[in-house]
């Protein structure tokens, strides 16, 4: 099964659903060579994303991304899951490091859907690894998709 599902559930951006589709298949299938996927992925504010913080990992307040892996052991070739991205987030530290807001917005799609291939981001070295393929994976699809055309504020 391969199918990307988005819901966009807040105001601050108008978001071009199949664009990011398109982006999201080129991440999945060639990038990452998934051909066995179901994805959801949801574009929320703050205060949405508090309230699944608080709910699922008990922190407290905001985050950018949360992911949730609902694969099957048993099935290790099939990526199945949903990232949450906070675009009132994704709107703050585009600001403070300088980037472009779709770019971070791409970069948080890129993170959830390495977290389900199976990253992990909880140490230093891990932390690193996933970044520098983060990077790689962002660049590649900067360099095939005009990331500003990915919605307006």
């Amino acid at each position: 099964m391969r199918l990307v599902r988005f819901f966009v559930r807040q105001r601050a951006l108008a978001l071009e659903r199949t664009l990011w589709r398109r982006l999201a298949r080129c991440l999945l299938e060639e990038l990452l060579a998934r051909q066995d996927y179901e994805l959801g992925v949801h574009f929320i504010g703050a205060t949405e994303m508090t309230l699944l913080n608080e709910t699922f990992l008990g922190h407290e307040g905001s985050t950018d991304v949360l992911t949730f892996n609902h694969q099957e052991n048993s099935e290790p070739e099939r990526l199945y899951g949903e990232i949450f991205i906070s675009v009132d987030d994704a709107l703050v530290h585009a600001r403070r490091f300088r980037v472009r807001w779709p770019s971070e917005l791409t970069r948080y799609l890129v993170h959830g859907v390495l977290h389900l291939e199976g990253f992990d981001d909880t140490d230093p070295a891990s932390r690193r690894a996933m970044q520098r393929r983060e990077n790689s994976l962002l660049k590649a699809l900067s360099g095939r998709f005009d990331l500003g055309k990915l919605g307006r504020l």
